[in-house]
């Protein structure tokens, strides 16, 4: 029989194999060997498992207490049994609290001392029974344990090794798909010593339109590392943001020389992607530094993208050129800037709109995340039209134009936005003075309430339920801006706003204070209260007079139709009666045409009996 390998040996090969410490790996084996033993001879017993590193064998020892009364019989031994087996020492003598250590032979090795101590002590320590079967069963729970033990240091090695890592480009090969598409990755970088470390890149970190065979080569952002994943904990992304940055990082010197620096990056991955940079040096160009020559540079990102398109723009600390950089290719005519909202408004030749909205809004979408400012694209004729309008509101305020194209030039586009604004901030309008602001004010207040007044009349004319939206922008005080504010806080509704009770809460959800919050509520009960039911009933009038016209015009078409089917089948009629004495005349041509045919035959045949003079006789 082939000898086996001393326990010392197998640590010491693990320890290489697995990369992970050989105390690690000897507590493992303690702790299993105690866990088979505390199974086995049970759970109350007093156990030590010790590796003794001389014979390469983890020594099992069971302490028991000397007592005068035992009650536990699995821990205690009294001072009269120790003496009867001669454990006690008369030069120095058991005494009570005394502990006395076995040994616990359990390996195959030490039968022979396992038979001799049971002999010895087997009443005593009473584990004779249970020694039998412990080498199998303790074989098999060490086994269990170590593997645990084993997997969870491995664990920690590569948290330990990868954890300084996040954020970083790393490489490796396709190995397999596992369940949910989980692509498991071999990085090449496998640890100290050469040691596989396996990565997965998840469903939802892969890119869109990109396949992988096992095999192939992958080069993907270490996201994250997860301690507690059951499979490998490295988890990779070809989707992040992050991922473009690196490559850049990693294709541009200037870079990384700290000339050159990416302020923003936007990405929809395996479509487009755009990135701001910025140079620190006047004589760097960031953008030329990032396209590189004949656009080698940009153009290695994009091959290892996968074909994704990324637009690079110049990053500006003016906000609306930034802005303007970023929703490049489109051309921009003029920028309205709400910062109060963190909203711009461009406007564009109609001929470019689709160009700056780009496909499904892509365009937009991006520079919107880039700059992060809320952007709105509006063409010339559209903006014209909207100015149009916004004037025409405007106007109501003390009926001077003049006023109305000032308030609107400084960003004023409806009456409540003037009626809520700061003494300070209208007296910037030109044509506004502290004689008048405060008429100016009050005129606002009231053409805001002639528009909703207008706004409720023509709801209420109106042959459909007017929405939840459309409800709260009847309601007085309330204009997009705050129902947005509500929308976004979870009162959609008026009911839901009728019905909180808790004013505090309403506040800070809705965002719009106390104060502000408390009368909104009173104006929404108010409304539902007075208001709503009349233009209720309206809409609902309103929409059976739209019916019955649908219905008399239905009637009416369908009489129409039924019209002219009849006229068109009396027509048809009429030219069967006229076809009649045609046909008639038809026939009787047709019959004396036939009966002078008749005649005509007769004759022949007549001329053929004739016999012709001169012939044979």
């Amino acid at each position: 029989m082939a000898q086996q390998p001393s326990l010392t040996v197998v640590i010491e090969q693990v320890s290489q194999d697995k990369g992970i410490e050989p105390k690690v790996l000897v507590e493992a084996i303690e702790a299993a060997i105690m866990t088979a033993a505390k199974r086995q001879f049970g759970v109350d017993r007093e156990l030590e498992a010790d590796y003794n590193s001389e014979t390469g064998a983890v020594d099992l020892k069971m302490y028991m207490t000397v007592v005068d009364d035992v009650e536990n019989p699995e821990r205690e031994i009294s001072v009269a049994d120790a003496q009867r087996h001669g454990l006690d020492d008369p030069e120095n003598p058991l005494a009570e609290g005394d502990e006395l250590g076995f040994q616990i032979f359990y390996l195959s090795s030490d039968a022979e001392e396992a038979r001799k101590q049971d002999r010895q002590f087997g009443d005593l320590l009473g584990i004779q029974q249970a020694r039998q079967g412990f080498g199998r069963i303790a074989a098999q729970t060490a086994k269990q344990v170590i593997i645990q033990r084993v997997r969870d240091a491995e664990r920690e090695r590569i948290f330990r090794e990868f954890k300084a890592r996040r954020g970083e480009i790393i490489s490796g090969t396709v190995r397999r798909f596992e369940r949910g598409s989980n692509l498991i990755v071999e990085l090449d970088r496998s640890g100290e010593g050469g040691r596989t470390v396996e990565a997965v890149l998840p469903p939802r970190e892969q890119t869109p339109r990109e396949s992988y065979r096992p095999g192939d080569r992958i080069v993907a952002l270490l996201k994250d590392i997860d301690r507690e994943a059951r499979g490998p904990q490295i988890i990779l992304s070809r989707a992040d943001v992050q991922l473009l940055v690196k490559l850049f990082e990693m294709e541009v010197p200037e870079m990384y020389e700290g000339i050159v620096r990416i302020v923003a990056a936007a990405r929809e991955p395996g479509a487009r992607s755009k990135i701001a940079v910025s140079s620190r040096d006047s004589d760097v160009d960031p953008v030329g530094a990032c396209v590189g020559m004949k656009g080698s540079r940009v153009q290695a990102v994009v091959q290892e993208l996968r074909g994704e398109k990324i637009d690079i723009v110049p990053f500006d600390r003016d906000p609306a050129r930034f802005v303007c950089n970023a929703i490049a290719p489109a051309e921009v005519v003029r920028v309205v800037i709400d910062e109060a909202n963190a909203t711009m408004e461009l406007v564009v030749p109609d001929s470019k709109l689709s160009l700056a909205i780009g496909r499904r809004g892509q365009n937009v979408r991006l520079a919107s995340q880039l700059t992060h400012w809320k952007l709105d694209i509006v063409s010339e004729s559209r903006f014209q039209q909207m100015e149009e309008e916004a004037m025409s509101v405007l106007a109501r305020v003390d009926r001077d134009a003049e006023i109305a194209r000032n308030l609107y030039k400084m960003g004023f586009r409806t009456l409540d936005e003037v009626a809520d604004a700061p003494t300070e901030e209208l007296l910037t309008v030109e044509g506004i003075d502290v004689q008048n602001v405060e008429r100016i004010r009050e005129q606002a207040k009231i053409g805001t309430e002639e528009v909703r007044q207008e706004a409720i009349k023509a709801t209420a004319e109106r042959p459909e339920n007017p929405s939840e939206h459309d409800k709260l922008l009847l309601v007085k005080g309330v204009n997009d801006r705050v129902a947005d504010m509500l929308e976004k806080g979870g009162y959609g509704s008026l009911k839901s706003i009728a019905t909180e009770e808790d004013i505090d809460r309403f506040a800070i959800k809705s965002g719009l204070g106390a104060a502000r919050a408390q009368d909104v509520r009173d104006a929404v009960r108010a409304f539902q209260r007075d208001e709503w039911p009349a233009i209720e009933e309206g809409v609902e009038k309103a929409i059976a007079i739209d019916r019955e016209r649908a219905a008399k015009e239905a009637a009416e078409e369908e009489a129409r139709e039924a019209a002219e089917a009849a006229a068109k089948a009396a027509a048809e009629a009429a030219e069967a009666v006229e076809g009649e004495p045609a046909a008639a005349a038809d026939s009787g041509e047709s019959t004396e045409a036939s009966a002078e045919g008749d005649d005509s035959a007769e004759s022949t045949e007549a001329a053929a009996e004739v016999p012709t003079p001169g012939g044979a006789g």
